[in-house]
């Protein structure tokens, strides 16, 4: 196989879909490794690196899309490298396919079988593709929350911890899976007064047995979620339904019964946003203002901390990467129904319930599709 990996085009992304640790490893196993000039670059891994590790390397992302069997990557693919995808040639990478129909239709059409980073299960019902950037997201959020609060970014002027003699900020923490607890712990490590909700009372006990000493839990019905955001002085959305849009936890109206220059911090926005008043932002321009409330709503957080998320998301994905490789990617998920799962579209068809659902599209089960071959 000829694993390519393109440079990241996606506004402020610097991070890249294969270390030079994984080509190393796809090149010990036998296949050819593509790396387009300078992918690296924003992670700290230059060319010779990747060559040191038996890659090749690529003038131009047209080379890698043009020669490669499977083209891995970060972010979702831009419209101008979507039109370079064609049948018979494997997509890995991050997808969040239910907001976003235009790319949905582009990978439909271009016939590509698409195998999403966030749709991959494990055997305990994680997300073990998700997880590394959800841990980076979680952890990266109070931090831009933070600068958000600040008076100078229209924020409300208050410190996270506080000082002797006054209060600290109070957080909210909607969500207490992977992204809402490393969240919570981040606050609360900064001195926030943090409280985290959550609709599930098996995940409330557990964080409340591991981590009462650091902040509370509490039940996410409606009306205590309002009562709590309108005390806040941070709300960080941490909600994830797998491969489906986010759920609006937030109405514009609520926003009238916050502090002014409260901050939210959306970090579901690559499924949509988890508050009605939330739109995509890039790290160029981060925050903006709605109803007095500042808004921060970056779709790639993690690329702000680039080798770290790099590191980390390497890590997760190589074992599938070489399955992949090793094995084609219909022989590859026959064997692990948990990147089966990951199987979002081929050949034209839909395969991921969750994105028909959201997008009003007909779907054909990835199981169903592998059993007619």
């Amino acid at each position: 196989m000829r694993v390519g990996c393109p440079t990241e085009i996606k506004p402020q992304e610097y991070r890249v879909g294969l270390t030079p640790a994984a080509a190393q490893e796809l090149v010990r196993a036998g296949h050819e490794v593509l790396v387009q000039a300078g992918a690296g670059a924003g992670a700290g891994f230059t060319d010779a690196d990747y060559t040191r590790a038996g890659a090749a390397i690529a003038e131009s992302a047209t080379e890698i899309f043009a020669q490669s069997d499977i083209v891995v990557k970060v972010k979702e693919p831009q419209a101008v490298e979507r039109k370079q995808l064609r049948e018979g040639q494997v997509l890995f990478t991050y997808l969040h396919l239910a907001p976003d129909p235009a790319q949905t239709r582009d990978l439909l059409d271009s016939g590509v079988t698409a195998i999403a980073y966030e749709t991959v299960t494990d055997r305990n019902g994680g997300l073990p593709l998700l997880a590394p950037m959800s841990e980076v997201a979680g952890r990266l959020a109070p931090q831009m929350g933070a600068w958000s609060l600040q008076k100078a970014n229209g924020g409300r002027g208050v410190l996270m911890g506080g000082v002797p003699g006054v209060g600290p900020a109070k957080v909210v923490v909607l969500g207490g899976g992977v992204v809402g607890t490393h969240a919570a712990r981040i606050a609360a490590g900064m001195g926030a007064d943090v409280t985290v909700l959550d609709l599930s009372l098996p995940r409330l006990r557990y964080l409340d047995d591991v981590f009462s000493q650091s902040f509370r839990t509490g039940y996410a019905s409606a009306a205590r979620t309002a009562e709590l955001v309108a005390e806040a002085d941070m709300v960080i959305g941490a909600v994830l339904v797998p491969g489906a849009a986010a759920p609006k936890l937030l109405t514009r109206a609520q926003l009238a019964d916050m502090k002014p220059g409260a901050v939210l911090v959306d970090v579901a926005i690559d499924q949509g946003g988890c508050f009605e008043t939330s739109r995509p932002t890039t790290h160029a321009d981060p925050i903006y203002e709605v109803d007095g409330i500042i808004h921060y709503c970056v779709a790639n957080m993690p690329g702000a901390v680039a080798r770290t998320s790099t590191l980390a998301l390497g890590n997760a994905t190589m074992p599938f990467m070489l399955a992949l490789a090793n094995k084609g990617w219909r022989q590859a998920c026959a064997d692990d129904p948990h990147l089966l799962a990951g199987l979002n579209t081929h050949a034209g068809r839909l395969t991921y319930g969750a994105v028909g659902k959201a997008l009003n599209l007909d779907v054909t089960p990835a199981e169903t599709l592998l059993k007619a071959a």
